[in-house]
């Protein structure tokens, strides 16, 4: 049985034999993709991984899986994708593919292409989710309008004015600061490539609730474990770099009173 609050220095594989199936409300994570990261040497075989993710997500539970591709001799290698239909042959829903969009993104020489700025950001999902918490934004309206309906002897305003809504659901295209100004722990940006914390905060409120379990199988920096802390969700991840266990280690002390790895 896996232990709450706890980062285990070890392959996502070992650590799902520790947990129940059923178990995890929310996973959100980054693999180290197409060697796009120095990630001392990990390689990680996706389709065992899935199938693993499907077996301990409870019904109704989703995994958020924030992805991106390399170009090779000018050719994308389409790595998302790949991904995305490992995780379709697990047995999830491909529930939604959102865009995550970089403010700040790191400038390089893109060649014969425009700068590359966004990561795929997939929601999959074991069956329809159970939470959805979606943000919503205002919807400005000069003014009321009339409403209509369709008879078979054509159109009729109706005999009441249509009330507008006064928000909606913001796109599905999210836009983030990178880097440094991603985070204020500094200790953070000792890993290569950590995520925006606004990123895990607006997705684990979205799919989550309070007391909900969230996991993170390449934990990284530890940025899933404290945002899912400061929310009030319980939480465990997996990293198998012992370097990286020691920094996320470090960063969440501050906000659990104490260690949280084995």
């Amino acid at each position: 049985m896996v232990k709450l609050e706890t980062i285990y220095t070890e392959n996502c594989l070992n650590t799902f034999r520790r947990t129940p199936d059923d178990f995890i409300d929310m996973t959100i994570t980054s693999p180290p993709y197409d060697d796009l990261r120095e990630y001392n040497g990990y390689h990680f075989p996706v389709e065992e991984i899935a199938a693993g993710l499907f077996a301990k997500t409870k019904p109704g539970g989703v995994v958020i899986w924030v992805v991106g591709d390399r170009t090779v001799n000018g050719d994308e290698t389409l790595s998302s994708f790949k991904h995305a239909f490992a995780f379709k042959e697990a047995g999830f829903r491909v529930h939604d593919t959102m865009i995550y969009a970089k403010n700040n993104p790191i400038p390089s020489d893109c060649g014969k292409r425009y700068r590359q700025c966004f990561e795929y950001m997939f929601c999959f999902s074991k069956g329809a989710p159970k939470t959805f918490n979606p943000m919503t934004q205002a919807i400005k309206q000069e003014k009321a309008f009339k409403s209509f309906r369709i008879t078979k002897v054509g159109r009729n305003d109706l005999a009441h004015d249509h009330i507008a809504p006064k928000e909606r659901k913001v796109n599905n295209i999210f836009f983030y600061n990178v880097g440094t100004s991603s985070s204020r722990d500094k200790i953070a940006f000792q890993h290569p490539a950590i995520f925006p914390e606004q990123l895990v905060e607006d997705q684990i409120r979205t799919w989550t609730n309070e007391g909900d379990v969230v996991y993170d199988c390449f934990m990284g920096s530890g940025t899933t474990a404290k945002v899912a802390s400061l929310l009030g969700r319980r939480w465990f991840g997996s990293e198998i770099s012992a370097e990286y266990v020691k920094i996320a280690e470090q960063r969440i002390a501050a906000y659990l009173g104490g260690q949280a790895a084995a």
